[in-house]
Order: structure tokens, then C-alpha cells, then sequence
């Protein structure tokens, strides 16, 4: 388990100081995917930075699994932070090393003989779908590619908690789900807790069970990914959720008996036949498109529509029940503000 308590950090620069987290308190379950969202310079990197202290907390405490991190010596955090491995935007593949070979360098830094880290490196690769590309250099590989090798020298030191900072930021929306995926079904075998930071909306519906939004340094609202991204309640939360504008005018215009339902497709096989209209025909249920952001890449599609449906309760359920049939497709009904 992961406890960030009452974490500040503080930055002295020219232009005096600066506060990146403010009293930032947060509990990561283990086995968890756990995302970390904000908009830029919300503070989401320095988050995740200093649970393997690489950011050392101006004040507060980081546990990970009982172990204060910040009371280690140098070399006990060294070998702590093997159980904490991390995956960049940028992949931090050493270019002048084969793909073999970057996976066995934290290897053969923790003292492992040669040939073992050889195999050790070549099953890391085969788990990650490499394992042909041995003796391939990162120039030579997609974005994608590169950060599964990424992924797969982060796993070889058979670490408790992979981090993950903006990972999929520099990669296309096809190739980010392939990747997403890839750490779901590692954390499913390995039981690897994974803390995910990014700023995309996509990623943390795709892939996380729970969520905390980060806003100036501060948490905004944390909880089950469901509640928080179908009942935000803070102003970051509904900013993320709803970029498209204040969602309480949107409830203020609304027919009697009319819903909200947010629909989100994350790499759903693109038809020449669209789904609501499908609704509609099959089921009788009409949907008034209120406000879409779609695009098609390879064949899929990418975005989130907000559908306005009138009818009863089990109208709503019986809509939800049938868009979510649909492969990589989720939709949740949209509350009303609480105040």
C-alpha cells in the first residue's frame, strides 16, 4: 500500500517560491491501477516523483508498504526503490544498447550473473511481445515498441509498484490502448500496483479503478473512477469531465423526464452503421446528441459523446445496458451538481 500524508513540496527558484503540492494526502490499495489527472502544472509529475523519492517532500510522509520513505538511508532507498520502477514519456531507453541488453543493465547493476540476466530479459521481452526484437536498437523500433521495452526492463528487478508519468503522451490513440492493455493484463498476472499519471481523460476511464484530481498542488476529489467521472463534484473534476462547458446549464435546459448519459469510446471497431442510431431502431430508445468529440484512427473510434434520454429510469438502465454491449464502449448517467 501507498500513503501520501499531508505531502508538501516547495520549489525555490529566482522568482522566489514555488508550491507544487500542497498538503497532498493519498492512499493507493495494493494491486490497485491508480490514475493521477490534472491539467498542466497541476503537479501530477512531482506526485508521482516522490513516492520513489526522487522529489523529496518538503514536509509530510510517503509509506510505501509500512516503510517510510523518507527516513531510508541512501543506500536502503537504492534498493527500495528496485521494488518502485517508473516508464516515461520520453521511453529513457539507453540508444546505444540493443533491446536485450537495456533490459538486462538494472539487472546486472543488482549483481546478476550475465547469462541469467540474459534470461531473465529475454522472458521480460517475450511478456512484453518482444522477444523478436532482441537484438533490435530503440531507433530502429515504433513509439510503441519502445516503451514496451520500457515496460519490460521496469519489470526486472520484480518490483511491487510500477509508475507510470505521461507514458502514453507521445504515442498515437491505437497505439495507447495496445499499451494500456498491456499494463492491465501485467498488473492482472504480476499483481504489480500501477499509479498512472497523464492529463488524457481516455486513459484513466480505459484502465484505472480508482482516481485522484489534481489541481494547483491541491487534491480536488478522489474515488471510484465510475463515480467520480459520471458525479464529478469539484470545479477540476467537472473541468476534465466536461471541457465542453458548465454540465448544470445543460441539466437546466433539459425536457422533463430527460437524462444525460455520457458515452466514451476507447478504440471501438468504427461501423458504417452508428450505434445510437442502432439504439433507436432496436430498442425504440431515441437520443438527441447534445454534444460529441469523435474521431476515427485505423479503423476505430476515439472520444465521448453526451446523448440527452427521455424516458423513466429503466429507459435510462436499458440504453446503458445496450451501448456498453458494444466492445470498448462504456456510458454512464450524468448527475446534477451536488452543492
Amino acid at each position: 500500500m501507498i500513503i501520501l500524508d499531508h505531502v508538501c513540496k516547495t520549489f525555490v527558484g529566482t522568482d522566489g517560491q514555488v508550491e507544487a503540492l500542497k498538503d497532498v494526502s493519498l492512499t493507493v490499495p495494493d494491486g490497485d491501477i491508480y490514475g493521477i489527472i490534472g491539467m498542466s502544472g497541476a503537479g501530477k509529475s512531482t506526485l508521482v516523483r516522490t513516492v520513489n523519492l526522487l522529489e523529496r517532500p518538503t514536509s509530510g510522509t510517503v509509506l510505501v508498504d509500512g516503510v517510510d520513505m523518507t527516513k531510508l538511508s541512501p543506500a536502503e532507498l537504492r534498493k527500495k526503490r528496485r521494488e518502485i520502477t517508473m516508464i516515461f514519456q520520453s521511453f529513457n531507453l539507453l540508444m546505444q544498447k540493443n533491446c536485450l541488453k537495456n533490459v538486462c543493465f538494472p539487472l546486472e547493476l543488482a549483481g546478476m550473473k550475465s547469462r541469467e540476466a540474459k534470461a531473465k530479459a529475454l522472458e521480460l521481452l517475450e511478456l512484453v511481445g518482444l522477444k523478436d526484437k532482441a537484438s533490435a536498437y530503440p531507433a530502429q523500433l515504433s513509439g510503441g515498441q519502445q516503451q514496451r521495452v520500457a515496460i519490460a526492463r521496469a519489470l526486472a528487478t520484480e518490483p511491487k509498484v510500477l509508475l507510470c508519468d505521461e507514458a502514453t503522451s507521445a504515442l498515437d490513440p491505437g497505439t495507447t490502448h495496445s499499451i494500456l492493455e498491456l499494463i492491465r493484463d501485467i498488473n492482472a498476472k504480476l499483481g504489480i500496483t500501477v499509479v498512472i499519471i497523464t492529463h488524457q481523460m481516455s486513459v484513466v476511464e480505459s484502465i484505472c479503478r480508482h482516481v485522484a484530481i489534481l489541481d494547483q498542488g491541491n487534491v480536488a476529489e478522489t474515488g471510484e473512477v465510475s463515480e467520480v467521472f459520471s458525479n464529478p463534484q469539484s470545479r477540476a473534476a467537472r473541468s476534465l469531465v466536461f471541457p465542453e462547458g458548465d454540465i448544470d446549464d445543460l441539466f437546466r435546459e433539459l425536457r422533463e423526464n430527460e437524462h444525460l448519459i455520457r458515452v466514451v469510446f476507447d478504440g471501438s471497431q468504427a461501423t458504417s452503421e452508428p450505434l445510437i442510431a442502432h439504439m433507436a431502431v432496436e430498442k425504440s430508445i431515441e437520443a438527441s446528441i447534445i454534444y460529441a468529440s469523435m474521431r476515427e484512427i485505423g479503423g476505430k473510434t476515439y472520444g465521448s459523446v453526451l446523448l440527452g434520454i427521455t424516458g423513466d429510469q429503466h429507459t435510462v438502465d436499458e440504453a446503458i445496458d445496450y451501448l456498453t454491449r458494444k466492445e470498448n464502449v462504456s456510458a454512464r448517467e450524468v448527475k446534477p451538481h451536488v452543492q
